[in-house]
């Protein structure tokens, strides 16, 4: 059973409406098919059915970590769960890994970080703006996770406080300018991911990345639709979310030195390379050719 200050998920099978509702005694959820009194949610659990004054009904279920992210309260673009989930897998972490993030906003990735380091691990979000933490720190404690996440406020230029973190993720209008102080945080051979949203960020960007030695540099666009679910007319959704922002991922690793480079090929002979005559003839031998 179901009790106040769960988070539930209502989902309309008549319209498709739906609803992120935290159960508060004595509340009511409003709809376009009538009301549903959050007493009435609590004494169910999830799976099952409530019923609206109208006599419609409204599926209870059990939220997902993309539905929370996409409606959470905010103040800025929030990062949409086709990326954070890229995003998890190319920064390859997960229980137990420490994150350094720059770009708070509003705690939408912050609260995707939290919930996949679990228990034993460490988010640590800086931004430069106090009112964004509080909002990222009220979202993270919806979500339950506030406890895995430390907000610090300054100005990023002083650098991050933490080394050798397991992944770093900038999400900032210049991160061209943090590349320097996310390779001292970042442990070696572990990764940097970014999002920027102009192609111009990305020569900056790349630029910043080659500067600082950064390896295995890759850039990627993600886009996703969604279709109909009616059997009868299967079809794409008339709305797409496209472009988000563009992803760059890149890897901590140690200089090449000059004395490491292979040399260069430029000036090598262009001859045919030597090959054993007898070698050729035996290869050949029976085969038809060269009689």
């Amino acid at each position: 059973m179901l009790s106040t200050g769960d988070l539930v998920f209502l989902w309309s099978p008549a319209k498709g409406d739906s609803f992120l509702v935290r159960l508060s005694p004595g509340a009511t959820q409003g709809s376009h098919l009538g009301q549903m009194k959050h007493d009435d949610i609590a004494a169910l659990d999830y799976g099952d059915v409530v019923l609206t004054n109208k006599g419609e009904p409204f599926f209870i279920l059990r939220p997902s970590l993309g539905e929370y992210t996409r409606r959470i309260k905010r103040q800025t673009q929030v990062i949409f769960p086709k990326d954070s989930g890229f995003i998890i897998q190319h920064l390859n972490f997960g229980p137990g890994s420490t994150i350094v993030e720059c770009g708070t906003g509003s705690g939408g990735l912050t609260s995707v970080f939290a919930h996949f380091v679990g228990e034993g691990g460490r988010v640590v979000s800086y931004d430069r703006r106090e009112e964004f933490s509080k909002l990222a720190e009220s979202n993270t404690e919806r979500w339950g996770v506030r406890q895995r996440v430390e907000f610090k406020v300054r100005d990023m230029r002083d650098g991050f406080d933490e080394r050798g973190v397991d992944a770093v993720f900038l999400d900032v209008q210049n991160p061209w300018d943090f590349i320097g102080v996310a390779r001292d945080a970042l442990a070696w051979g572990h990764h940097l991911g970014i999002l920027v949203p102009t192609f111009n960020q990305i020569e900056k960007t790349l630029d910043a990345l080659g500067d600082h030695s950064f390896v295995d540099i890759q850039v990627l666009e993600l886009l996703m639709r969604y279709f109909k679910t009616d059997p009868r007319r299967i079809r794409p959704d008339d709305t797409m979310t496209a472009h988000t922002g563009f992803l760059i991922f890149a890897a901590k690793a140690k200089p090449l030195l000059e004395a490491e480079q292979k040399p260069s090929n430029s000036g090598a002979s262009r001859e045919a390379p030597q090959v054993e005559t007898s070698a050729v003839e035996s290869s050949l031998a029976g085969s038809g050719f060269g009689e």
